[in-house]
């Protein structure tokens, strides 16, 4: 069984990380986006470009990742949808999304949506630090050991 990480890769600042990671330990990478992005040339690398248009790529990536796959993504029904098949998600700055934290990742943003609906000014995510890159990295080695373990199981 191959592993797979797959990214969500229109805003993803940690790419190069994952091709770092995914180089070092074999995994194949799916960079998936709705636009031609700049993207390492490399045989365990393929970039997927999707139509435009909402969810596309969540959609591409949703169908096709599984238990012992790695998604990365910012974007929270994306992780529920992934974390529903079996697959691992994960935050650019290293927060995992899990089944325990994703029902009140999905209402805080369900909350967010409301109140910008009604004009609310909400404040964005803090900007990416190194802190948030070093995270990653610990939680992308973290998931690679999980996903060995289940595609040996």
């Amino acid at each position: 069984m191959s592993l797979t990480l797959y990214i969500d890769a229109d805003a993803c600042p940690v790419k190069d990380e994952c091709y770092r990671v995914a180089e070092r330990t074999g995994l194949k990478v799916f960079v998936v986006s709705n636009g031609w992005i700049n993207t390492r040339r490399a045989a365990f690398i393929e970039q997927i470009v999707v139509d435009e248009g909402p969810d596309v790529a969540d959609d591409w990536i949703a169908e096709r990742a599984g238990p012992g796959d790695i998604v990365v993504t910012s974007d929270i029904p994306l992780a529920d949808r992934v974390l529903k098949s079996g697959a691992q998600a994960i935050k650019p700055n290293g927060q995992p999304f899990t089944a325990d934290s994703i029902g009140s990742a999905l209402a805080g943003r369900m909350v967010g949506e409301h109140l910008r609906s009604m004009g609310v000014a909400t404040s964005g995510p803090p900007p990416f630090s190194a802190r948030d890159r070093s995270a990653f990295l610990q939680a992308l080695d973290r998931a690679v050991v999980v996903a060995r373990r289940v595609a040996t199981s």
